[in-house]
């Protein structure tokens, strides 16, 4: 594959050749995550994960009072809760992972649009 990306970096001019290079890297995981809060559906990414820190926090609130508990009960009382609320947050954050991949898919379509587009140009 990396034959092919230097047959196309070679075939294309200066100012594609900037933008290829430009497409070919492959974000970090940070900016993939953060680029989520961006965009059309900026806003509700950006409750969803306010909403798993509120849950992450409250899990592990609940969880510190579980090992603090000094009856049975009371550490029922507690524990069960703080999983409850600790696997919620879990799913939560699970459940924006097919967004990032949606977005690194249309990443590479767009990558190929641009090699299709400069293939016809030559």
């Amino acid at each position: 594959m990396k034959d092919i990306d230097r047959m196309i970096e070679e075939a294309l001019d200066g100012e594609e050749q900037a933008l290829f290079r430009e497409t070919a890297r492959e974000p970090d995981f940070f900016t993939q995550a953060f680029g989520l809060l961006g965009g059309r559906n900026g806003w509700v990414n950006g409750l969803i994960v306010a909403i798993q820190a509120a849950l992450f926090v409250s899990g592990l609130w609940a969880g510190w009072r579980f090992y603090e508990a000094e009856t049975a009960l009371s550490a029922l009382h507690w524990g069960l809760p703080a999983a409850v609320l600790l696997l919620m947050s879990l799913i939560i954050k699970l459940g924006m992972m097919p967004e990032l991949q949606a977005n690194r898919l249309i990443r590479e379509l767009k990558r190929l649009e641009l090699q299709l587009a400069v293939s016809r140009k030559a």
